[in-house]
């Protein structure tokens, strides 16, 4: 992809909500403001949601246990692009119709 056409696709992509997975297994959703040359993303208006840990008194064998993912509002964040895993663009049918 040339640098023109990168950075038009970056543009297209502003203010759009994104969900952002990281090495350390959080997810970051929020909009899409700005990045650098070294990965870095920033969002505005996130939510962080975490993968609880494993009850402790859970034998294997027993009943199965379902997990909610734990959130909280963090506002304006940096995800370093180091722990970047996986960027996803978070569309409705709404919003692809335009298109």
């Amino acid at each position: 992809m040339e640098k023109a056409q990168a950075e038009d696709y970056l543009s297209s992509l502003l203010n759009k909500n994104l969900r952002i997975t990281t090495s350390d297994s959080r997810m970051f959703l929020g909009q899409f403001k700005c990045t650098d040359s070294d990965r870095n993303v920033v969002l505005a208006q996130t939510f962080e949601y975490r993968i609880p840990p494993p009850p402790k008194d859970l034998e294997e064998g027993k009943e199965r246990v379902t997990l909610d993912m734990t959130s909280r509002y963090l506002g304006l964040v940096v995800v370093p692009g180091e722990y970047i895993i996986k960027m996803e663009v978070e569309e409705f049918a709404s919003q692809m119709r335009g298109r």
